[in-house]
């Protein structure tokens, strides 16, 4: 029997071991890129918006109810 390479390889089975090497590599590569930008999404501490840090400042009494009241008017307009 005269095997060679190329008929082995190329128009046998071979492009099947060589599309699943792609795709795992590929599939692999997407799957890492995913779960890194979820954890930097989850992991990172939330950012308060301005209306949370006037609530928080209000709730602890360091500003009046006028106060609060502009404050938040300002906020809104913005």
């Amino acid at each position: 029997m005269n095997h060679s390479y190329w008929n082995d390889w190329y128009f046998g089975w071979g492009w099947f071991l060589w599309f699943g090497i792609v795709f795992l590599l590929f599939s692999s590569i997407g799957n890492w890129g995913y779960s890194y930008r979820a954890h930097q999404k989850y992991d990172a501490h939330p950012r308060k918006i301005a209306v949370d840090i006037l609530n928080e400042r209000y709730a602890r009494g360091e500003i009046s109810r006028e106060e609060y009241s502009q404050m938040k008017s300002e906020i809104s307009r913005v």
